[in-house]
């Protein structure tokens, strides 16, 4: 399956809190759109990776994301060395997507910052005709992708663009609330974490006001880039 958009995240969740809108909107603009998640979050405090399998499926549907695969690297632990990078390559090459989305450059969780240097180097790796992956015994094709972008997450990052996602963060907020086993519930017995206290809530909401209020919409969603954007007309830009 080619894809036109492919997301890759450290842990299940992190798309769902940062980009979902984004996804959302392109599918419904008839794009193929996949989720890639590294870990299954194992060593979260809340939850088991069995529910957050589950959850993360139960979002994707919400999404309507065209696939979601499980590399199942170590949380916390994975290494942003050859090993997983040529993993990163094989779906790389498997899906063809035109764009990728990486998670944030840096942020609270050690793990976000490595998978985002994971990935854009796993970019450029996977457009080399002298690197050799093979999957299910044939050798893959070479491709790079057009754009790597990387979402914001909780630490506040000064956005490159802003991709107005007013009409679809209800659907945002509803593949969030699929991982009910990370949020807020009063009748959980679970340590509280960082993203489990009702205000996390509140402040998913009013970064997305935030970003949106710079655009001149409702809601937004903010992204990084490593090299310029390029535009063929003004009018392109809202």
């Amino acid at each position: 399956m080619k894809l036109d958009l492919l997301a890759f995240a450290a842990h299940p969740d992190d798309t769902e809190l940062a980009c979902s809108g984004t996804l959302a909107k392109h599918v419904n603009l008839g794009m193929k759109v996949g989720v890639v998640d590294f870990t299954r979050g194992e060593m979260g405090t809340r939850g088991t990776p069995e529910i957050r399998d589950q959850e993360a499926a139960d979002a994707a549907e919400i999404l309507g994301l065209s696939l979601r695969e499980n590399l199942r690297f170590a949380d916390i632990f994975f290494e942003d060395d050859k090993q997983h990078q040529l993993e990163i390559v094989k779906s790389i090459r498997k899906y063809r997507p035109d764009i990728i989305l990486a998670n944030a450059i840096r942020d609270r969780h050690p793990d976000h910052g490595k998978a985002s240097s994971l990935v854009s180097k796993a970019v450029f790796m996977a457009g080399l005709q002298k690197i050799e992956t093979v999957v299910d015994g044939e050798v893959q094709t070479p491709w790079r992708p057009k754009a790597l972008y990387c979402y914001i997450q909780s630490n506040y990052i000064e956005p490159d663009f802003v991709v107005d996602v007013s009409d679809y963060w209800d659907a945002k907020m509803e593949a969030v609330r699929a991982f009910k086993s990370q949020f807020y519930n009063p009748d959980s017995k679970e340590p509280e974490t960082f993203i489990s206290s009702p205000y996390f809530m509140k402040l998913l909401e009013a970064r997305g006001i935030e970003y949106g209020s710079t655009i001149g919409t409702k809601y937004g969603e903010g992204f990084t880039v490593e090299r310029n954007i390029g535009v063929d007309n003004l009018f392109d830009l809202i």
